[in-house]
């Protein structure tokens, strides 16, 4: 077992959050239940709209996005996560007051995507994420070209994560696999799928599975390197 406990701050939305937790238990070098990480979870699905509070320009998914983390710090993590990458846009203006390090859902994917595909990826996320410019910045700064989808495509790709909160997996799948088809037919890149609800939607889509970065999936495998990782590598790989 790792010696480190992994906080998770989920229900944005639910179904995201259970996905991560089945990726990090595929993904951890363990052979038995002792051998799982120990992971303290805060499910919190009252948690503000955070594509709509971006648009309108307000701070309401704060109070609760940094109480729930500072919950998980009480609780013991030794470091937390976050299955939803608009969150991360706030997320990054409170990071310094939570005083354990957050692995952080964008740096993540993109790692897995340069990884993936050197050459480019295509940005699959909610309407807020893409306004926040999170993914365009960070993207920038590490060299990576990441083509952003325009309307009408971007808003069949919001709209396939909604559905898939509202358990309509396949009217989300088609939704996707039609948006993506007419990206394709313009860049022949693979899909960053940051949205935590789009890994779902991509799946119920058919879509070709060695086409796609996963952020639930990078997300994943960045917090099994940190909670069985030496010492040192520790103290220097999660971003604050």
């Amino acid at each position: 077992m790792s010696p480190r406990t992994l906080g998770v701050l989920g229900g944005m939305g639910p179904a995201a959050t259970a996905e991560f937790l089945r990726l990090l238990a595929l993904a951890a070098p363990a052979e038995t239940d002792q051998q799982h990480p120990r992971i303290v979870m805060l499910s919190d699905p009252g948690i503000p709209e955070r594509t709509g509070a971006i648009l309108a320009g307000t701070d309401e998914p704060v109070p609760p996005l940094l109480s729930g983390m500072l919950q998980l710090a009480s609780w013991g993590a030794d470091f937390i996560a976050v299955p939803c990458n608009t969150a991360h846009a706030f997320i990054d203006r409170i990071a310094p007051e939570i005083d354990v390090p957050v692995i952080h859902i964008v740096d993540a994917t993109l790692r897995a995507a340069m990884r993936a595909n050197p050459d480019g990826g295509w940005l699959a996320a909610t309407t807020g994420t893409v306004t926040s410019g999170i993914y365009q910045k960070r993207a920038a700064d590490l060299g990576y070209r990441l083509l952003v989808p325009e309307d009408p495509e971007q808003g069949d790709i919001h709209e396939a994560g909604v559905l898939v909160k509202a358990k309509q997996p396949d009217r989300a799948g088609a939704l996707l696999n039609a948006a993506v088809s007419r990206l394709w037919q313009r860049h022949d890149l693979p899909v960053l799928t940051a949205c935590t609800e789009l890994p779902l939607a991509y799946t119920a889509a058919g879509l070709a599975e060695g086409r796609s970065v996963s952020s639930l999936a990078a997300l994943a495998a960045a917090c099994v390197d940190m909670l069985y990782a030496p010492p040192a590598k520790v103290a220097d790989g999660a971003r604050r």
